[in-house]
Formats: structure tokens, C-alpha cells, sequence
């Protein structure tokens, strides 16, 4: 009796031990994690994911509180949050709808597991992704979309919300809000000054971010003082910096100067103090930037790189390509003049990076990717940028939180995405080496982990060749 009393004793203890232990869905041990917001590396290390949470991150061999239905080792491994990429486009009508659901896991196969849309001509369809997405019926990643983007009348892009009173500001951000848009993107092409300036401020009112391209009509620090979000792209950057913002401002107003007339003044006027000025000016009213420098490199360069064996064009649709086609005969007609004029603007562009990273200007990592844009290709551009980011002065470490960190927090979601703590989400990519010693490293993926699905090397290797023409 006395032995069957100490062997149900046992067994009860066992038992309860047994029950009190953290079941986890996925145990990642002895990895390698990178602190994407202090740059450093926290070796040896175990994550414990439940569902599509991080349940905790601790030190690797120090506990046994948990049971785990599958465990990577990921020794000699090195894990980051999944990268977004902040500046992508779905567009082309409605004959190019499949070819851009096609894309998605485009995304996925590259480690990309979050992108925001910045504005196209075929939001319905994105709303209908984003929920097949969250069922698990379709791979591909977060998508933040901006909806249709608001310009003057007859404006450059499709889908596009004409405005141009007051009233028809307030019916554009109504719009958008009733859609349920993450935030307002605002086009250059033909809005007034006084449009672009309301619909920041009526989108601030409701607590909505912009996210724009800015008419050369505005000042750059009448913007940033409304509130605009973030600024797309470097040529306003430059504007602001230049001691003769006010009279090109006021050209361009008269109708003596235009947008690329323009370029070559506000290089020559480029100034380092007033540089410093307009960096100070950003980050004090966190206004973020997005360089979309690799876009720049390849556009500025068409004229003389062949793209015409370029891998990733058996993977995007005919009908995609077929568009690059606006800005290849554009570079193709230039003169030499205008080859030589793109070129220093592309070199003038990759000097201000640095600066405004070591002025404390919060950068975004976009890719700008859609059809219309010339061999910049879903998923693989968003570790260009890196690379490109990196060859302009950034370190890897602040060229990884361009594309984590940095846009969780622009679009409000730090609490759960952007990097690799408990309670946030189990996104996360293991690579292969050390992306902090060199950038290119994220390309490196030899797992990706996306909310409760466990991709293998082979696995995302397979998803390209199910892309493949």
C-alpha cells in the first residue's frame, strides 16, 4: 500500500508539473536576437510563441516551464522582426487586379511580412486581400493601405479623389475615413497649396496620419507645422534646404518655374545650416521620411543599365511590365544634359540620408514598388533600400529599423509589431548570418515565421518557383 501511495503521489505531481508548464505552439532556442531598437545583439537566447504572439524571450538553457509542439534550434542563427516595406503600390485597373494579388506572396517569399500601400486605383480589391490574408486563404503580408489618394482635378494616377474647396476636402476625408483607410496619402499633381494644407489639417483633427508628396507650391515647414505625417520621397527635402525656398516657392506659384525647373536651382542653393534647420524642424514634430533611395538608383540610371535578364521578371506579370515601358522611353529620350542633371540630383539625394539619420529625422524603408515603376521588383526592393540606405552612410543597425521598428511606429502598431519582445507579434525572420555586420545578411532567410506559420528555406524557395512564368 505504502508503494502504491508513493507511485500515485508521483504520478499527482508529476501530473500537476506537467499541467502548470506554458504550452507554446513554437519554441525558437539558442538564436542569436537582434535589439533592432538599441542595435545589439543578445546572444543565446530562447522565444516561445503562442498562436501569433511572442510568449517570452529569455536566456536559452536556464528553463524548463514550458512544453513546445515543435522547436527550432536555431544555434548559430540570428532573428528579426519580419521588415515592412513602407512604400508600396497596387494599381493598373482592373486588368491588372490578379497580376498584382499575384505579388503578394512575392512579399512573403523575400521576408517581407507588412507593406503599406500608399495609394492606387483598386482599394475594394485590397480590403478583400487584407481579409483572405487574416483567414489564412491567402499568403501575403499586413497590408496598411492609404485607399485612393486625394490630387486636384485630373489628377496622374487612377482612382485618384479630385478636391479643391474646402467642402470637397472635408467629403475626400470622409471618404477615406468611412472606407477605414490607416492613413491619407496626398498626390502633387495638380492640388492647390491651400487643398494640400486643409487636408492635413482635417485629417489631424480626426487623428488620421498623411503621408504625401508635396506640390512645390507649399512650403516644406508649412506642412511639417500642419502636421503632415510623413514626407514621401527627397525632393522636398531638398526644397526646404535650399536659402531660396521662398522665391522658387513663389516661381512655381507665378507659373515661371515648374517641378524639375526647378532641381537644378535648389542644388545650387543647397545649404548646410538651413539643412539642419529643416532636420530639426522634422524631428521635432516627428514627421518621418521616406527616402525610396534604390527607386532613385535604378530610375536614375536607366539609360545605361540593362534590366533585360533581370531574374525577378519571370515573376511579375506581363501586364506589370508592359507599363515600365512610360519610364523607359522617358529615360531613353533624355539628352545628355538631362542624363547628367538626374544623375547629381541621385548623388544630392544620397548625401541628405546620412545627415537627417545623424540629426535624428526618423527614416521609413519604402521600395515604392507598383507597376509604372521600372524593375523595382515586390519583396527583393525592400532589401535594396536596405542596401541602398546602408551605401549612403546608415549603419545595418539603423537600416533595420527603417523597415521594423520604425514603421510600427509610424503607423501606431509598436505595441505589437517591429520587434522581437513578449507580448508582440511572431513575424520574425531567422537568418542565416549576422545582419548587424552586414546588411545584405537579411536576405539570408533561413526560416520565416508569419503569425502561426512556419516557413522553411526550401519553402519560400518553392513559393518563387510557383511564381515563376
Amino acid at each position: 500500500m505504502k508503494k502504491l501511495s508513493l507511485l500515485l503521489l508521483t504520478v499527482f505531481l508529476f501530473s500537476c508539473a506537467t499541467s502548470e508548464k506554458t504550452k507554446l505552439d513554437l519554441l525558437i532556442d539558442h538564436a542569436n536576437v537582434v535589439d533592432v531598437k538599441t542595435g545589439e545583439l543578445i546572444p543565446d537566447q530562447q522565444i516561445g510563441i503562442r498562436n501569433d504572439t511572442i510568449i517570452f524571450v529569455r536566456e536559452a538553457g536556464t528553463h524548463s516551464d514550458y512544453t513546445a509542439a515543435k522547436t527550432i534550434d536555431a544555434t548559430g542563427k540570428f532573428v528579426i522582426p519580419g521588415l515592412w516595406d513602407m512604400h508600396v503600390h497596387f494599381r493598373g485597373g482592373e486588368e491588372l487586379i490578379e497580376e498584382n494579388k499575384n505579388l503578394l506572396p512575392l512579399f512573403i517569399a523575400n521576408g517581407v511580412t507588412g507593406v503599406r500601400e500608399a495609394g492606387g486605383d483598386m482599394t475594394s480589391e485590397i480590403f478583400k486581400w487584407r481579409n483572405e490574408i487574416k483567414s489564412g486563404t491567402l499568403t501575403g503580408p499586413v497590408i496598411f493601405t492609404s485607399g485612393p489618394k486625394l490630387d486636384g482635378p485630373r489628377g496622374t494616377w487612377a482612382g485618384s479623389i479630385p478636391v479643391t474647396t474646402k467642402e470637397e476636402v472635408i467629403q475626400g476625408v470622409d471618404s477615406l475615413e468611412n472606407m477605414g483607410v490607416d492613413f491619407i496619402k496626398i498626390y502633387d499633381s495638380t492640388i492647390s497649396k491651400e487643398a494640400y494644407i486643409w487636408i492635413i489639417e482635417e485629417a489631424k483633427k480626426r487623428g488620421i496620419t498623411t503621408s504625401g508628396h508635396m506640390p512645390f507650391t507649399v512650403m516644406l515647414e508649412d506642412a511639417v507645422n500642419a502636421g503632415l505625417g510623413s514626407v514621401e520621397h527627397l525632393y522636398y527635402i531638398l526644397k526646404g534646404a535650399s536659402t531660396q525656398e521662398k522665391e522658387i516657392t513663389q516661381d512655381v506659384i507665378d507659373g515661371k518655374a515648374g517641378f524639375w525647373g526647378s532641381m537644378d536651382k535648389l542644388i545650387a542653393t543647397y545649404d548646410e545650416s538651413q539643412a539642419q534647420t529643416v532636420f530639426d524642424m522634422l524631428k521635432t514634430h516627428n514627421t518621418y521620411v521616406v527616402p525610396t533611395k534604390h527607386i532613385g538608383n535604378t530610375l536614375s540610371y536607366l539609360d545605361r543599365d540593362n534590366h533585360e535578364n533581370d531574374e525577378y521578371l519571370n515573376y511579375v506579370g506581363d501586364g506589370i511590365i508592359k507599363t515600365y515601358q512610360g519610364r523607359i522611353r522617358s529615360a531613353m529620350r533624355a539628352n545628355e544634359k538631362a542624363i547628367a542633371e538626374r544623375h547629381e540630383l541621385n548623388s544630392t539625394f544620397e548625401k541628405l540620408i546620412p545627415k537627417m539619420q545623424a540629426a535624428g529625422v526618423s527614416l521609413l524603408a519604402g521600395s515604392d514598388s507598383g507597376a509604372s515603376n521600372s524593375y523595382v521588383y515586390q519583396g527583393l526592393s525592400l532589401h535594396q533600400e536596405l542596401e541602398a540606405l546602408v551605401a549612403a552612410g546608415l549603419t545595418p543597425a539603423e537600416a533595420l529599423r527603417t523597415a521594423t521598428i520604425n514603421g510600427a511606429k509610424f503607423m501606431k502598431m509598436e505595441g505589437f509589431y517591429g520587434s522581437v519582445e513578449a507580448g508582440k507579434s511572431s513575424d520574425l525572420l531567422i537568418l542565416n548570418a549576422n545582419p548587424l555586420v552586414d546588411i545584405t545578411n537579411t536576405r539570408a532567410i533561413n526560416t520565416l515565421v508569419l503569425g502561426t506559420k512556419i516557413f522553411s528555406e526550401q519553402d519560400l524557395k518553392g513559393m518563387l518557383e510557383q511564381l515563376r512564368k
